[in-house]
């Protein structure tokens, strides 16, 4: 099953040739860039290995389990791989395989076999290799000459002390500096160089390993529709447990009250007040549910005031920024509202976060929600956690939640809610 409801993006990293060379990302993309090309080999010579073997031995029955095996491996590669992407570049692409059946040896092999996420799997690991060489080859240019560049005036003085020889000649102070600040330059464009690799790795990263667009929505809808079949099992455990079983009470005291009313005219008062006082429970308890549901301030006023009162309630600040000029469809700010709240709810518990701003605005796309914090990043996406229900209800009306978290923050949280106005 895919286990991350997030649509997968390729971030393109800060603007400005500073916001670049401070950026971590490019730090953590550059090595992989650099090594990509051994996994690829690595891939490319088991793959070699086990693919033919075991066709071969299919004829006899006796490669079927190697078969299977085969696909299982590269399978868990490309899972890995996923993770160090995840790592390397900031993209989150989640797993897209189909269920696993639940028993049956020709069910499981059906499983693997028909699945086009398996095959693209293998399309992608064979794919390292010539993608790999280009990148490791253009990667060593670059470092090469910007490190030479870049530490001219050291070259010169190694050379002056006669601790190094190479083809490498710097004649002067001066032209050590100019070769030097021309390094410089070549730092920046090569950061740029590696963002812009990074980026397409990732993009083709993101149409193999991924799963299509309609197969995201359809994975996302079924989601939504067991959370929201979820949803109404425990509204209905908790007027059972709750409201119901107090004004269950409050019909039994009243009828005994009834019963007594004559004959023992205080006690039959007393069970009035019991009763009483367990229908203003049963009421509250009915309200706070109702709360839960969909509050009645976002019904009352909309989106800009029930988004305020949540950021008051906040323990850090939290500006607030609603430009729509007109109120969406309830669901829209409904699911807006909530995505907002278990967003700020996440930032609370798990960001270290100072400061915190939610705006809502409406485009071509329809309403965008981002939630930003300038916490200490790293989130990620758990099968049942917040962040994937919250992308499972936004894709109910096909929606989709992007995430981009690197470890050191900060972190964004978009919502992009499509709707008619």
């Amino acid at each position: 099953m895919r286990s991350v409801a997030l649509k997968d993006r390729v971030p393109l990293g800060p603007n400005g040739p500073l916001g670049v060379l401070a950026d971590p990302m490019t730090w953590r993309a550059a090595p992989y860039l650099l090594v990509s090309v051994a996994f690829g080999f690595g891939w490319y010579l088991v793959l070699a290995f086990a693919v033919p073997i075991s066709l071969t031995l299919s004829i006899v029955w006796v490669g079927v389990p190697l078969a299977m095996a085969t696909v299982l491996v590269w399978r868990g590669g490309a899972m890995l791989e996923r993770r160090v992407l995840r790592v390397a570049f900031g993209i989150t692409i989640a797993d897209p395989y189909r269920g696993r059946p639940e028993r049956g040896l020709g069910a499981h092999i059906r499983w693997l076999m028909s699945d086009p996420a398996t095959w693209k799997d293998l399309g992608y690991l064979l794919m390292l290799v010539p993608l790999g060489l280009v990148e490791a080859a253009v990667s060593i240019f670059l470092w090469a000459v910007t490190t030479v560049l870049l530490f001219a005036p050291v070259w010169l003085a190694l050379q002056e002390w006669g601790g190094v020889y190479s083809d490498i000649v710097i004649d002067d102070v001066l032209g050590a500096c100019v070769a030097s600040v021309f390094g410089a330059g070549a730092l920046v464009l090569t950061a740029y160089l590696v963002r812009g690799m990074a980026w397409l790795h990732g993009t083709l990263a993101v149409v193999l390993l991924g799963g299509s667009e309609e197969e995201r929505l359809r994975a996302s809808r079924a989601r939504g529709i067991d959370a929201a079949e979820a949803e109404r099992r425990r509204i209905e455990r908790d007027l059972h447990d709750g409201a119901q079983q107090r004004l269950l009470s409050v019909a039994v005291d009243l009828g005994r009250a009834q019963a007594k009313f004559d004959h023992e005219p205080e006690e039959a008062r007393m069970l009035i007040a019991q009763a009483h006082a367990g229908t203003k429970s049963a009421i509250a308890e009915l309200r706070n549910l109702a709360r839960g549901i969909h509050p009645a301030i976002l019904s009352d006023r909309g989106l800009d005031a029930a988004l305020s009162g949540l950021a008051a309630r906040a323990p850090i600040r939290v500006d607030v920024s609603v430009e729509l000029v007109e109120r969406p469809p309830a669901a829209v700010e409904s699911i807006a509202y909530f995505i907002v709240a278990e967003t700020l709810a996440n930032m609370a518990k798990h960001s270290a976060a100072t400061e915190a701003a939610v705006t809502v605005v409406r485009d071509y796309r329809g309403v965008v929600v981002d939630v930003w914090d300038n916490g200490i990043g790293g989130a990620v996406v758990s099968p049942g956690g917040g962040l994937a229900g919250l992308a499972d209800r936004a894709a109910t009306i096909d929606g989709v939640l992007v995430l981009h978290s690197p470890i050191g923050g900060p972190t964004l949280v978009r919502a992009e809610l499509p709707c008619e106005w």
